[in-house]
């Protein structure tokens, strides 16, 4: 397989098994490029991608910038707070206006679940979502597995445990997806009020005690408390949070977790979900994790592309 089976990446949900390893060879072949004292290829010379956020973003949007950059793309950014949008222009009219101008490739991130797949029916470009809503996040899905892939080798009967805020984040579902199409076993754990009902229905088991989940597994992924979306409380306290579901040094001394994997998509509340001692210790892959970002995303685009040109 040279190629992808679609024109778009949507989420992990619409992907095959064999588009995963396509994108995991062409990052591997990538990484090496952002490893080169020279870190630019000419690859996406005459493409044009705009990054349309239409909520805020640190790591996801330098990472597909600096991957955009890193393949010689011209690249427009947009920033939904100072644009027409504020004016109450429509989302097909925004990116509609920007294709105008000649845009090939739109990566886009929305509050609203489903907001990539609604645009990928309506406009005739590739659109990579960076993020909709509660829904889905799959490039940070795909840099977790290539990061865990690149510890642990082949990741089937791996067993990955995601904890935390798991009702509220799109980083979880497009995890489980992404782990179970490459044979891993996936966990969640967190407050019974933080897990979503019905959860086991997707082949994952659910705990609610910390202690134990970190006893099953070989990997642990901590996601943080995402206040902003939460519209009631959903536990008494942070300080009651970090006691319970806390990941720190002491906790994996008491388990007896001497070679675990400690993952994290950022941005990481030191102090509530996992201490800085576990955060900077040798369990930790979080760094590891920013690095492959732009590897992988720059093999999205790359592979994206390739589609987009082939379709004209």
């Amino acid at each position: 397989m040279t190629k992808l089976s679609s024109k778009h990446l949507l989420g992990i949900k619409n992907i095959s098994r064999e588009d995963i390893d396509l994108i995991f060879s062409t990052a591997d072949n990538f990484k090496a490029v952002i490893n080169r004292p020279i870190k630019k290829v000419p690859s996406l010379r005459d493409i044009t991608i705009a990054n349309i956020f239409f909520e805020n973003s640190t790591r996801t949007k330098l990472s597909f910038e600096l991957a955009e950059k890193r393949l010689s793309a011209d690249v427009i950014n947009f920033s939904a707070g100072s644009s027409s949008v504020k004016k109450g222009e429509s989302l097909v009219d925004t990116v509609n206006n920007i294709l105008a101008m000649k845009v090939d490739m739109v990566v886009m991130r929305h509050p609203n679940p489903g907001a990539a797949m609604f645009l990928s029916e309506r406009v005739d470009c590739s659109i990579i979502n960076a993020g909709d809503g509660a829904h889905e996040h799959p490039t940070q899905a795909l840099l977790d597995a290539f990061s865990l892939r690149e510890r642990l080798g082949d990741l089937t009967g791996k067993k990955v445990l995601i904890a935390g805020d798991i009702l509220h984040s799109r980083v979880a579902l497009s995890n489980i997806f992404c782990l179970q199409k490459l044979g891993a076993e996936v966990a969640v754990c967190g407050p019974s009020t933080l897990i979503p009902k019905h959860i086991e229905a997707l082949g994952v088991k659910a705990f609610l005690n910390f202690r134990q989940a970190l006893e099953w597994c070989d990997v642990v992924n901590m996601l943080r408390i995402q206040m902003e979306r939460q519209d009631i409380q959903y536990f008494p306290s942070l300080r009651e949070y970090t006691m319970q579901y806390g990941l720190s040094r002491q906790l994996l001394d008491e388990v007896g977790k001497e070679d675990i994997i400690v993952m994290h998509p950022g941005p990481i509340n030191r102090g509530v979900e996992i201490t800085s001692d576990i955060a900077d210790s040798e369990y930790s892959i979080i760094l590891d994790q920013v690095e492959n970002g732009v590897a992988v995303r720059m093999a999205i685009l790359y592979l994206l592309a390739g589609q987009a040109n082939s379709a004209n």
